[in-house]
């Protein structure tokens, strides 16, 4: 695709709009025969911002204009990218007879806009249609962010500077799923890391939580992802476990999650283990239930092996469960989703996770020459909507929620909990209020002075990031500099 931009815009803000309506589309230096052409004006007086967007795809052509008018309701940022947005949302959904469900909204934290209106005094309904009419988000989808931005607020409260949490990765799988991006390893060579691997982990876990005692901060939620972390022995896991109880009081912990997620990677002697070191959360993730289904995108479990493991997880006596879903994956069918839905409701897990089907340009499914996006999303919409009227007559509500780029359909992930067993540190994580020191090859420690809003400050966020790798990981130092900075950082602002 290629941009003619003129006037104070962001392109990558111009892009990521335009892929709601072409996804997969790359955006080249040239114009090449087949691919959507924009042309994008935008002129700003010191009274009101004017953009006006023309649109070349096809053999045909359409355009819109849009104009604000200047009054103090909007920063001047703020205002052009919502002129920006109406202008291409306007003549790209004349064109392609398509209206985004959450209209100029691209980024990760669709709640975040409706967060700010609530902060700001804007009663439930309002922000309800300020989403609607500025952001051309569909009702159901402004309802929705709406709520889980209450639901967030409710739980997060009022955080204290002194409050962080802990993520620890995991980064290996027994399979690569054929949609997967993340940094997981499979092969029989890099599994064989994984001793080397747990041993310079544990290093770092006890060189981050020496940071956090020094510095007096209180640890609320420690979280274990992947990759899959029940790819470690039972012993191995021992050994990951007690490493973190050797640092901090888990039962003083709000909450400890162990993302076990492939079904068979789990076996009653690991559970046993969680559950003894004070695991309070496991995820059991069947993602369909369609055995068929979960052939084609590369899982090597059975819709049977995540009975067995979801049992065994009950059993343990771990008070909550998640099951993470995928709405959209190739060969699913809103008959087959509602199914695995109707049957994971009966199994009455605390949370369910659901997630539209995402594919990033490092997946397998690509270089598989499949055709994975899908503008409209096929049954993912009747999916996504079955899924949210079905968790709530069945008692859930939502309380998290993200989107990423190229998702089925423009949707969104979301996670539903029965009331008072929301995971604590998807919120935390995600609405940035205090700080994550993560441990492990690919974690980000993401350093967090937060500033509530009407304080007159702007929240301090810096990344600190480690080796992508495991097997870069292995060559460095066991986290001994990122704790220097860390206290750093802390000390430089009062600690």
């Amino acid at each position: 695709m290629k941009l003619h931009v003129s006037g104070e815009i962001n392109e990558y803000y111009v892009q990521t709009i335009c892929m709601i309506f072409f996804p997969g589309e790359k955006f080249s230096g040239e114009e090449q025969e087949g691919a959507p052409v924009l042309y994008l004006d935008v002129s700003d007086t010191m009274d009101e911002i004017t953009a006006t967007a023309r649109l070349l795809y096809q053999g045909k052509e359409t355009s819109a204009t849009k104009q604000i008018v200047l009054t103090g309701e909007f920063t001047k940022d703020r205002a052009r990218k919502i002129v920006i947005g109406h202008a291409i949302l306007s003549a790209a959904g004349e064109m392609m007879h398509y209206r985004p469900s959450w209209g100029m909204l691209t980024g990760v934290r669709p709640s975040k806009v409706a967060t700010e209106l609530l902060l700001s005094g804007m009663s439930k309904t309002k922000v309800r249609k300020a989403l609607s009419s500025h952001y051309m988000v569909i009702p159901k989808k402004a309802a929705l962010a709406t709520d889980v931005a209450i639901r967030e607020q409710q739980i997060i409260g009022n955080p204290d500077r002194g409050d962080c949490s802990v993520y620890i990765s995991i980064p290996f799988c027994p399979t690569r799923c054929s949609y997967c991006s993340f940094v997981s390893y499979t092969s029989k060579r890099l599994l064989s890391l994984i001793p080397a691997y747990l041993e310079l982990l544990c290093q770092e876990i006890r060189a981050k939580f020496a940071a956090i005692r020094a510095l007096g901060l209180r640890v609320l939620t420690v979280y274990i992802g992947g990759g899959t972390p029940t790819i470690l022995s039972a012993e191995q896991l021992r050994t990951l476990l007690s490493t973190v109880a050797s640092c901090t009081d888990v039962s003083a912990l709000r909450e400890y999650t162990l993302e076990s997620g492939r079904p068979d990677t789990i076996d009653s002697e690991k559970m046993a283990i969680a559950k003894a070191f004070g695991v309070t959360r496991v995820c059991v993730n069947p993602q369909t239930l369609c055995d068929e289904v979960l052939r084609g995108v590369g899982r090597c479990h059975s819709a049977q092996d995540f009975y067995r493991a979801y049992d065994i997880a009950r059993q343990s006596g771990i008070d909550c469960i998640n099951t993470d879903l995928i709405v959209g994956l190739p060969g699913d069918k809103f008959s087959s989703f509602a199914q695995t839905y109707d049957e994971i409701l009966r199994l009455s897990p605390e949370n369910i996770t659901v997630h539209t089907f995402c594919v990033k340009k490092s997946a397998e499914i690509l270089r598989e020459g499949k055709r994975v996006y899908n503008l409209r999303g096929g049954d993912a919409g009747k999916c996504v909507d079955y899924s949210q009227i079905r968790a709530a007559e069945a008692g859930y509500q939502p309380y998290y929620m993200y989107r990423q780029k190229n998702m089925v359909g423009n949707f969104e992930n979301v996670g539903f909990a029965k009331p008072g067993t929301e995971c604590l540190y998807n919120i935390y994580m995600m609405e940035e209020v205090h700080s994550i020191f993560a441990a492990g090859a690919g974690a980000v420690t993401k350093l967090v002075d937060y500033a509530p809003a009407g304080s007159g400050k702007k929240s301090v966020i810096e990344r600190l990031f480690n080796d992508k790798y495991p097997y870069e990981y292995l060559n460095a130092d066991g986290g001994k500099a990122q704790a220097e900075q860390i206290v750093q950082f802390y000390r430089e602002r009062g600690f």
